[in-house]
């Protein structure tokens, strides 16, 4: 009886293309590929005819498996794979769904990968209203695209664009938006890119009534920009580009807000914000220098819903932090990082606050053993998942090491947790923590530039790797801070990296300081075919706030 062999097995010998055939698809040839969409007949003898028609395995594909592997590409991938051939062109082209997001600001520094540069407007219209039309759900516009044409095109050809970026920041003019009445009204999250010379009032009036279905609003300031080309930060907080109260009035059923590094950004703003956003959940500040915090007791009494805080490097003080009680709110994430906060300040602090979730108080100098030990004590981290303790100068070392092994109710249920900073610490500190972190996910360790600091121990990584592999199965992230100078590893070293790529399974990014360890263990990692997991802490920086519950709709640019 004659055996069917299929065309993985009979295709061992490469098939070769003969160099007189065309890079496109003939229409005889897609319909012939249609016909021939069964498996079961590929014998030996019609895989030899099938050659001989001139026929390549790649054609053999059904639409869905190659609609599937293109949903995995960015859009300038997309539009590379178009020039392949016919049919990879009328597949990308016909099918809207691989157009589902759009990034088209290559420019930008913070911008998506594979983003696209529009160098024809007319064409691009024509895109929107042929190629992505209803199936485009995310779009981010670049100054030179941000026109009534394209926003009309957008609110009458794509009725489901959810999520919307409109980047001002490089704007040194507007486009005339007087004749602007058509924009997206059912967006969900609207982002906008300030600019620091720009007023956009004009443009801004002009959409106020499409907002009414927001619920997440990114506002991003200039604080980078003008850090570098002013060296007073009162030249720029003295213009309010943007209309923050009338923005709350349009978009009643906000539940996130993030301000991020808007230097007009004052306690007035957040008075308004809490009169007018009852529905609230999540509001970011971070780098809001001039939010002192007097407006937390209204906006705490008005919007009740508020579990997430973030004030990363505001200018919060004592008294208005204390006037607030917290005990009757319902906050369980917060990041005081780089705050000024006093320690008695926090002791009082953290005995009114409910259980935390989530705490990030790298820099925070105020935060010492007593304020730790409070914690502790009252149980306010018995449920918390996240927590930052870098770069705190006067937290005993001890302290922490009593947190992860004493209360393992605690270090139990972490899934991360960042603790540098602190030339104190050695491998044995490590290693008896990390047996406890049977949750953990994200880990963060070790102290960059020790040689600055003048640390004298040395740290043995090999048992610190050999802790992950055996304690941690859900590690996800893992990064080691430390320099090469400060690093010690065997000549077995592979072997303790071997076990954390296999026990590890989950495990995307491993970082390390540039040095001869980086480059054994990426070499270990790339000859098992996971590339790009090592990487080095130049380039990437690991942070705890995935863990936040609202981390999805905080994502921005």
């Amino acid at each position: 009886m004659e055996s069917k062999r299929t065309l993985l097995t009979s295709g061992q010998g490469t098939i070769r293309r003969p160099s007189h055939i065309n890079n496109t698809i003939s229409s005889e040839d897609d319909d012939q590929f249609v016909e021939t969409d069964e498996f079961d007949d590929l014998t030996e003898s019609n895989v030899e005819r099938r050659r001989s028609s001139r026929v390549f395995s790649l054609r053999f594909l059904p639409d869905k498996i190659f609609l599937l592997i293109f949903s995995y590409l960015t859009p300038l991938d997309l539009i590379h794979c178009t020039h392949v051939c016919q049919r990879w062109h009328h597949l990308i082209s016909r099918h809207s769904s691989l157009w589902r997001r759009l990034f088209l600001r290559p420019d930008c520094s913070n911008g998506q990968i594979g983003a696209v540069h529009v160098r024809r407007l007319d064409v691009f219209l024509h895109a929107l209203a042929t190629r992505f039309s209803s199936s485009l759900i995310y779009i981010d516009l670049p100054i030179e695209l941000i026109t009534v044409e394209v926003l009309r095109e957008l609110a009458i050809r794509c009725p489901n664009l959810e999520y919307l970026t409109l980047d001002f920041s490089s704007a040194m003019q507007l486009h005339d938006f007087s004749e602007l009445n058509e924009f997206p009204c059912n967006l969900k999250r609207l982002c906008i890119c300030l600019s620091d010379v720009i007023f956009l009032e004009g443009f801004m009036r002009r959409i106020y009534a499409f907002l009414s279905s927001l619920h997440t609003l990114h506002i991003i300031g200039t604080l980078e920009k003008s850090s570098l080309t002013s060296t007073s930060p009162e030249e720029t907080d003295e213009y309010e580009t943007i209309n923050i109260n009338r923005i709350k009035a349009h978009a009643p059923n906000l539940h996130t807000i993030n301000l991020y590094g808007v230097s007009f950004i004052d306690d007035s703003h957040i008075e308004a914000i809490a009169s007018g956003c009852i529905h609230l959940q999540c509001l970011a500040l971070n780098f809001c220098t001039r939010v002192k915090g007097t407006s937390f007791k209204n906006l705490m009494n008005r919007c009740q819903k508020v579990t997430c805080l973030l004030l990363q490097n505001t200018g919060i003080q004592d008294e208005p932090m204390l006037a607030v009680n917290w005990s009757t709110t319902q906050l369980s994430e917060l990041d005081i990082s780089s705050t000024d906060l006093s320690e008695r300040a926090l002791v009082d602090f953290f005995s009114m606050v409910p259980k935390l979730t989530y705490l990030a108080v790298p820099f925070c100098d105020g935060f010492t053993d007593a304020v730790l030990n409070l914690l502790l004590d009252r149980g306010k981290l018995n449920g918390c998942r996240a927590l930052d303790l870098s770069h705190t100068v006067n937290l005993n070392v001890d302290a922490v090491h009593r947190l992860l092994t004493s209360f393992t109710n605690i270090s139990y249920r972490l899934e991360a947790l960042s603790y540098t900073g602190h030339a104190a610490i050695t491998e044995r500190f490590w290693i008896d923590s990390i047996r406890y972190l049977h949750r953990i996910k994200i880990l963060i360790m070790g102290t960059a530039h020790s040689w600055f600091k003048q640390a004298t121990r040395r740290i043995h990584i090999d048992q610190i790797l050999e802790a992950c592999a055996v304690h941690c199965p859900y590690l996800k992230r893992l990064e080691i801070q430390w320099d090469p100078e400060t690093l010690r590893f065997s000549e077995n070293s592979s072997k303790f990296i071997d076990h954390v790529r296999v026990r590890c399974t989950n495990l995307s990014s491993f970082v390390l300081s540039d040095g001869p360890y980086y480059e054994g263990a990426k070499a270990n990692f790339e000859r098992a075919e996971r590339h790009g997991i090592v990487r080095t802490t130049t380039m990437y920086q690991t942070s705890i706030v995935s863990n936040l519950s609202f981390y999805n709709e905080m994502k921005f640019n």
